[in-house]
């Protein structure tokens, strides 16, 4: 396996004595779009905040391209982009483009430009006048510009229409090309992780509850649809989360060939992210 670009360890922070993350620990290696999936308020945002250098957290370790988020040097190899990240709206890209050159290391104008091109982004226009999909991709173009070798990346397509959302999702694919990369990417749009995401990390209140490539969630996990009395037997083991339904009961299972086996006349099928993710949060309502 290469070495990491982000290496996590035993994770938490607090806010107001509730942690808002909670023991976590995963690497981020190079070559790869890993993707933190989960609800708004999962921990996802304090997470990439801590793993940037913004939030100190309260416990544990992050080693970020190989050296300590509080680095000026390593966090220069690796480029955010928030949600809630803007440039003055006052500003057109050329001005923007001036302030970046004087103020961030590694800058280069001419891939800005470029990519400005690419993004059919106007260089007189202000940013107050842009679409949120044009905001983005100008957040983009100046996280590219630097060419990084770690991309952060908060909830990028959130709130965009699905056109923006493929040429972003287009963007990153680009971006990936170069294997030396990687990419950390957070976001309650299943859609958009099952086209690009390499390993999935499901945070439901903090806690880690699965991390597991796409290829691996389609072989462990499934969608087992039956009587309540068909699920009361199988083994605690196999049961992750159940749900009761007006038509029958669903549980989200391990093993599907054992389930299959074990209830010949239930309807063990492939489960899709945004169903498993209604699973585990509904866990706490019991």
């Amino acid at each position: 396996m290469n070495e990491p670009s982000v290496s996590v360890r035993n994770l938490t922070k607090a806010f107001s004595g509730r942690r808002v993350v909670d023991d976590l620990s995963f690497d981020v290696h190079r070559g790869e779009v890993f993707a933190l999936l989960g609800h708004n308020g999962a921990g996802k945002t304090t997470l990439l905040r801590a793993i940037m250098g913004l939030a100190r957290p309260d416990g544990g370790e992050i080693a970020l391209l190989g050296g300590s988020p509080r680095d000026a040097g390593c966090r220069a190899g690796a480029a955010a982009v928030f949600e809630d990240s803007f440039f003055f709206g006052g500003l057109t890209t050329n001005q923007i483009e001036r302030v970046m050159r004087g103020s961030v290391p590694g800058w280069e104008r001419a891939r800005y430009e470029l990519l400005l091109e690419q993004f059919e982004l106007p260089p007189d226009k202000p940013v107050k006048e842009f679409s949120k999909g044009m905001r983005m991709k100008l957040n983009l173009a100046a996280a590219l510009a630097r060419r990084p070798r770690l991309l952060v990346l908060d909830e990028p397509t959130s709130g965009l229409d699905p056109v923006a959302r493929g040429e972003l999702l287009d963007i990153l694919m680009e971006f990936m090309q170069d294997e030396r990369c990687g990419i950390l990417i957070s976001s309650h749009i299943t859609s958009d992780l099952d086209q690009i995401a390499d390993e999935i990390a499901y945070l439901h209140g903090g806690e880690m509850m699965f991390q597991r490539t796409r290829v691996e969630l389609q072989e462990e996990m499934a969608v087992a649809r039956c009587s309540a009395a068909q699920l009361d037997a199988l083994p605690e083991e196999l049961v992750i989360a159940r749900r009761r339904g007006f038509f029958g009961d669903a549980a989200l299972v391990r093993e599907p060939e054992r389930v299959r086996a074990l209830l010949p006349g239930a309807v063990v099928e492939p489960v899709g992210l945004d169903e498993m993710m209604r699973f585990y949060s509904g866990r706490d309502e019991k």
